[in-house]
């Protein structure tokens, strides 16, 4: 197998913006919940690329919670980064904020933890480089991340009923 070069966390980052428009909203006037997911996966995916320069996939998405409405004419700022990675695979975390254009004012309106999974052309796994952790912050995010999924492989090899409750 090659050796890959470690890479900075920093080297992922990426930044979208997105001008919420009548046709991204609810009928409350805001953001589409599902628009914004949309985005995250954008925005995720894009960074986990930048890190291994392979088409990656998303395999699962944690801990997304909306913390806050983004307003129709309001602005969403997305900001993705590679947080850690394993063999084929990397945690990324993306955030996304709203700016009242009027105003200047920002708040933290949604966070997502998500994990994609590095391909081939044919379709296989392929193994990722490593991550650079040059901060105390980098590495506390990456141990995080290592717990999480252990957490997450945990679940997996659990019983899970609710499947089955579900038609087919």
């Amino acid at each position: 197998m090659e050796h890959l070069a470690a890479k900075s966390p920093s080297d992922s980052e990426v930044v979208m913006t997105q001008l919420i428009l009548p046709s991204d909203a609810n009928n409350l006037n805001s953001a589409f919940g599902g628009k914004v997911m949309e985005w995250i996966d954008i925005c995720g995916a894009i960074a986990a690329q930048r890190h291994c320069r392979q088409v990656v996939v998303t395999a699962s998405m944690d801990d997304l919670h909306f913390h806050a409405p983004i307003r129709v004419g309001w602005i969403a700022q997305l900001r993705a980064r590679v947080l850690a990675t394993f063999r084929t695979s990397m945690e990324v975390g993306v955030t996304v904020h709203a700016e009242n254009p009027l105003t200047g004012e920002r708040s933290l309106t949604t966070s997502a933890l998500m994990t994609f999974v590095a391909l081939n052309q044919e379709g296989g796994r392929v193994q990722v480089p490593a991550l650079k952790l040059e901060t105390e912050e980098e590495r506390a995010a990456a141990q995080e991340a290592e717990e999480r999924r252990a957490q997450r492989i945990a679940r997996q090899k659990q019983a899970q009923t609710w499947l089955r409750v579900m038609p087919g």
